[in-house]
């Protein structure tokens, strides 16, 4: 969501964890600021962590869109769907706590919709797909929230990708997902995303300690 850290929940996160800036896949996902390069450096990307609306259940033929499918449940709460992009039936601990962070983190935010400026691939490694999002949270007052989210996906033996629960990323793809991270904040997708946020928080003052409070 991280959506809190960066390599899973953007977010602050990451996500998830796999996220958002959080987020844990390695997910939220939205990442702070001053949150991204501690993350990165600390192995801690989101990885957690937006249309087309239907579920995981059959998995999606591409990374790209297994991150946007999970991050269009994600906005809609839609926990049932969640655990289908991440090709369980019941989440485990950590999972849990990931999915009910990066819900509550988008509901404070009350966006009236959701549009993605970018997606892609930041590397591949066998059938592993280290995945970025970018995108903006439309508020009631019609402005946009930049929020940018990874998340570690995985090719299935049909061939189409689910999302990576955090008990399923090892140190040592987290290591190598925080390299790639470190690599991709120099490309200009990243360096747009900075850039809109910096712009945000200048239009907004107080508006993410106002959202702090809102996740106590």
């Amino acid at each position: 969501m991280e959506q809190r850290k960066a390599v899973r929940r953007k977010k602050r996160r990451p996500s998830g964890k796999n996220s958002r800036r959080r987020n844990s896949g390695i997910s939220l996902n939205r990442i702070n600021i001053k949150l991204i390069a501690g993350a990165v450096v600390a192995a801690a990307l989101v990885i957690g962590l937006i249309f087309a609306v239907r579920s995981c259940s059959a998995g999606s033929k591409s990374p790209e869109k297994a991150v946007k499918t999970l991050v269009t449940s994600y906005l809609k709460g839609k926990e049932k769907k969640i655990l289908k992009c991440y090709d369980v039936k019941k989440a485990d601990e950590d999972l849990q706590r990931e999915i009910s962070a990066t819900i509550k983190y988008f509901e404070a935010h009350n966006p009236k919709k959701t549009k993605i400026t970018a997606c892609d691939t930041i590397y591949k490694n066998g059938k592993n797909a280290y995945v970025y999002i970018i995108y903006n949270l439309i508020l009631e007052n019609d402005q946009s929230y930049p929020c940018i989210s990874t998340y570690m996906t995985q090719q299935k033996e049909d061939g189409k990708y689910r999302i990576l629960a955090p008990s399923e990323i090892t140190d040592e793809m987290k290591k190598e997902a925080a390299e790639k991270y470190a690599l991709f904040m120099e490309t200009d997708p990243y360096k747009k995303y900075v850039t809109a946020y910096e712009t945000f928080t200048k239009k907004n003052p107080g508006y993410e300690e106002k959202l702090a409070a809102k996740l106590r």
